[in-house]
C-alpha cells in the first residue's frame, strides 16, 4: 500500500509542476510579474548563472555558500544519494566533492553554514531531516568544519547529532543555523502551518540526542529550504512558489524576527526548486532546482538592489 501511495504522490507532483514550467516560460517571454505582492525593490529578478549538466547532481536539495571561499558553493543530493557534498563555483562550474565517511544519505534535505564548537571556525551542517511517511524516530545532523584549504576531493568523518521532535515524527526540508546564537532550527513541511523547532547551540554535541523545542507556527506551507545571512540580519525561507523574507534588527532573536510579517522576494519558478542560499556578504542569494522532466537545473542569482535616498 505504501508503494502505491508513493507512486500517487510522485504522479501528483509531476502534474503539479507543469504550471510552474509554463509560468516560467511566460515570465521569461513576456516579462510578466506573476505575483504583484513581490517586493522588487529589495532584490532583482533572477539572473541565469549556468545550467548544471553533471549527471550526479540531479536531486539537489541543500545549498550553502562558503564562508572561507566566497566564490564556492556547497550542494548535496537528497534521499539515497551518495553521502557527498559537491562543490561548485559561483559561475556554476563543478570543482570537486567532500565525502562523509561512515554515514549514509537517508534523506538529506538541507545544508546550512554556521558557528560550532570552535571559535573562528565555520561549520557545515547537513540535515538528514526528510521523512515523507513520518516513520523515523530521530533526525540526524552531520556537522563538519569547513575545509581550511580547497581540495578537489577529500574525505571527512563528521560529528553526528541526533534530534527528536517532542510530538512525533514529521517531514522537514528546512534547516537554519543562527549565526548569532549558534542555535539550530528545523522547519516542518507538510502541516497546514509549518512548525519551527529549536535546539540550543549548547546542546549540539557529537553523539548526543536532543529533544527539540517547539517554538512557533509560521503562515507558510510546503517549506523546502531556507537560509540566514552571515551577519544574521536577513532570513529567507522558500516553498515551491514563493521566497519569504524577513529583516532582523540588531538584538532581536530569530523567533522575534519571524513573528514579523514577511515580504515576498522575486523568485523564478523552477521544476522542483528546494535549495536557497545567501552569499556571505548578504548582497545576493542563489537558488537551484532538482532535475525534473529532463530539464537541467539552473543556478540563479538574485542581486540586492542599491538603496537610493
Amino acid at each position: 500500500m505504501s508503494i502505491f501511495i508513493e507512486k500517487l504522490m510522485k504522479l501528483f507532483f509531476l502534474l503539479s509542476i507543469i504550471p510552474f514550467l509554463l509560468s516560467e516560460k511566460l515570465q521569461q517571454k513576456y516579462d510578466l510579474i506573476i505575483n504583484p505582492q513581490v517586493a522588487y525593490s529589495i532584490f532583482t529578478g533572477p539572473k541565469e548563472v549556468a545550467r548544471i549538466e553533471e549527471n550526479f547532481m540531479d536531486e539537489t536539495s541543500g545549498m550553502a555558500v562558503s564562508r572561507r571561499f566566497p566564490e564556492l558553493i556547497y550542494v548535496h543530493n537528497d534521499s539515497d544519494g551518495s553521502p557527498e557534498i559537491y562543490v561548485l563555483d559561483t559561475l556554476g562550474k563543478y570543482k570537486g566533492k567532500i565525502r562523509l565517511e561512515g554515514v549514509v544519505n537517508r534523506d538529506w534535505e538541507d545544508l546550512a553554514m554556521g558557528p560550532g564548537p570552535k571559535e573562528e571556525e565555520s561549520y557545515l551542517y547537513i540535515g538528514d531531516i526528510g521523512d515523507n511517511f513520518g516513520k523515523y524516530e530521530e533526525l540526524i545532523i552531520y556537522r563538519i568544519p569547513e575545509p581550511r584549504e580547497f581540495s578537489a576531493e577529500s574525505t571527512v568523518v563528521p560529528e553526528k547529532i541526533m534530534l527528536r521532535y517532542p510530538d512525533g515524527a514529521k517531514d522537514s526540508e528546512t534547516l537554519l543555523i543562527d549565526p548569532i546564537s549558534g542555535d539550530l532550527f528545523v522547519l516542518t513541511k507538510r502541516d497546514a502551518r509549518n512548525t519551527l523547532y529549536k535546539a540550543s547551540a549548547t546542546d549540539l554535541s557529537d553523539g548526543d540526542t536532543v529533544v527539540l523545542e517547539k517554538v512557533m507556527e509560521l503562515p507558510i506551507m510546503l517549506s523546502v529550504g531556507g537560509d540566514i545571512s552571515q551577519d544574521g540580519l536577513q532570513v529567507a525561507i522558500k516553498n515551491y512558489w514563493v521566497v519569504y523574507y524577513w529583516e532582523r534588527a540588531p538584538g532581536m532573536s530569530l523567533e522575534e524576527c519571524l513573528m514579523q510579517k514577511p515580504k515576498l522576494l522575486p523568485y523564478d519558478p523552477e521544476p522542483q526548486g528546494e535549495a536557497l542560499a545567501f552569499s556571505p556578504d548578504g548582497k545576493s542569494y542563489f537558488t537551484l532546482s532538482e532535475k525534473k522532466l529532463r530539464v537541467d537545473p539552473v543556478l540563479y542569482r538574485y542581486e540586492k538592489m542599491k538603496k537610493t535616498d
